[in-house]
């Protein structure tokens, strides 16, 4: 009952947003009820490769101890200080009800756009933009590269969206093309373009069937070699179910470290989850309609 009672709160808001973004407005709802029986599944439990990090970069064939996890400690401060010098506080739930890009995950990110090298990197959900700022700097440094970025503003949020993408400023506008929308709208298609990328990493809606649903588009395009990053893996089945149609694929599941403790989650932290392409590999299943 309580949610009906959210829902008639929230009334005014959901009409503004049917009226400025009705297709998107309608996925979404429609995505919160095709999920419902999903999310009253009980929590997935895996097991935490305690020393993910080095397991990573030899999964990659990348030197250990890792000499470019030096630079991205350099500049964490750096965004950091840029986001709360203009008012911002960072951390879980700062962003609305969202987390901003969390210091571990962030890392595992910009080692990965380091040491793979991509030329094609492909985002779902932006927010302030954390992420997207690491990812563009490694490109940068690696003078190679593009990524491209879909997100879908908070439909009931107004207020953040002149937010979006804060941490990564006007430096970049070579590197990084911003495509307003949701995954279910403007993944297929960008991908199609696309051809090939070498990394994608999942931060838009944790839902088991929208984590599916990435996934399994990602996987098509992605290069032998390449590699998915998938956040908030507890949350959802989305990459458990991807490890089991694909045991053959490199996995780690690693251990989030949010700024501050995240009381929401069963350990205060979270999980997310690196998977890289093997060069030989079976077929990848029929994305989900």
């Amino acid at each position: 009952m309580s949610s009906v009672f959210r829902y008639i709160r929230k009334a005014p808001r959901i009409a503004a947003a049917f009226v400025a973004e009705p297709m998107e407005t309608w996925i979404r709802f429609h995505a919160k009820f095709a999920n419902f029986g999903s999310s009253r599944r009980p929590r997935c439990s895996y097991v935490v490769d305690p020393d993910w990090d080095r397991r990573l970069h030899e999964m990659l064939g990348a030197p250990w101890p890792c000499r470019e996890a030096a630079e991205f400690w350099t500049l964490w401060p750096e965004v950091i200080e840029a986001l709360t010098a203009q008012g911002m506080r960072i951390g879980p739930a700062s962003f609305g009800v969202w987390n901003d890009g969390e210091p571990e995950l962030v890392r595992a990110v910009w080692c990965l756009a380091r040491h793979l090298r991509p030329t094609k990197v492909v985002e779902t959900g932006v927010a302030r933009g954390l992420t997207s700022r690491f990812i563009l700097e490694a490109l940068e440094k690696n003078k190679t590269g593009h990524l491209w970025s879909v997100d879908l503003p908070p439909l009931l949020e107004p207020q953040l969206h002149a937010q979006i993408g804060a941490a990564v400023g006007d430096r970049f506008a070579n590197r990084w093309s911003y495509i307003k929308g949701s995954s279910q709208r403007r993944l297929p298609g960008l991908l199609s373009k696309l051809g090939q990328i070498n990394l994608f990493i999942h931060d838009s809606t944790h839902t088991d069937r929208n984590v599916r649903f990435e996934l399994q588009h990602v996987y098509n395009a992605l290069t032998p070699g390449g590699a998915i990053v998938v956040d908030d893996i507890d949350l959802n089945w989305g990459f458990h179910a991807f490890r089991q149609a694909f045991p053959d694929q490199r996995s780690l599941v690693c251990q989030a470290q949010p700024i501050t403790p995240d009381l929401r989650r069963f350990d205060r932290r979270g999980l997310f989850g690196i998977a890289c392409k093997e060069v030989r590999s079976q077929s990848p299943p029929r994305p989900e309609r």
